[in-house]
């Protein structure tokens, strides 16, 4: 059971640190980066381009891997996984980003930091989740 489980709190802790250490669980940053017009701040990009570094390299370490180290076989998308309900998604999830400046990593990130602020965001997400699955059902 620990085996399993402590990859995904691992790379979670590393996750959540890298946000904070970026300063993404400030959402003036976020909306910083989005003001292309106004007041522009880059650091969010240079998060994105040290994120595009490592996943690349993670990419050409999977090429050479028969297997990953902690499951069976990849789980990797492909075009059928493309659906309205996920464009759907990604949309409203660019919205509430621009809105709220922080999206479901930074935002359990900044439970740290800034828990009052940062709970009011959890718990509105809780509650958006909620009723997705009570609407949707549980698929």
């Amino acid at each position: 059971m620990i085996r399993r489980l402590l990859p995904p709190l691992v790379s979670g802790i590393l996750f959540g640190a890298g946000l904070a250490l970026g300063g993404m669980t400030n959402p003036a940053r976020v909306r910083g980066f989005l003001d292309i017009f106004g007041n522009w701040d880059p650091t969010l990009a240079f998060v994105m381009g040290g994120a595009l570094i490592v996943m690349a390299a993670a990419w050409r370490f999977r090429r050479r891997m028969a297997h990953p180290v902690f499951a069976e076989e990849f789980s990797l998308p492909d075009r059928t996984d493309l659906t309205a309900k996920l464009i759907g998604g990604s949309v409203l999830f660019g919205i509430g980003w621009g809105i709220a400046g922080l999206c479901p990593g930074p935002g359990l990130a900044a439970l740290v930091i800034e828990p009052v602020s940062a709970a009011i965001f959890v718990a509105a997400m809780l509650v958006g989740m909620g009723l997705v699955r009570l609407l949707e059902g549980d698929d």
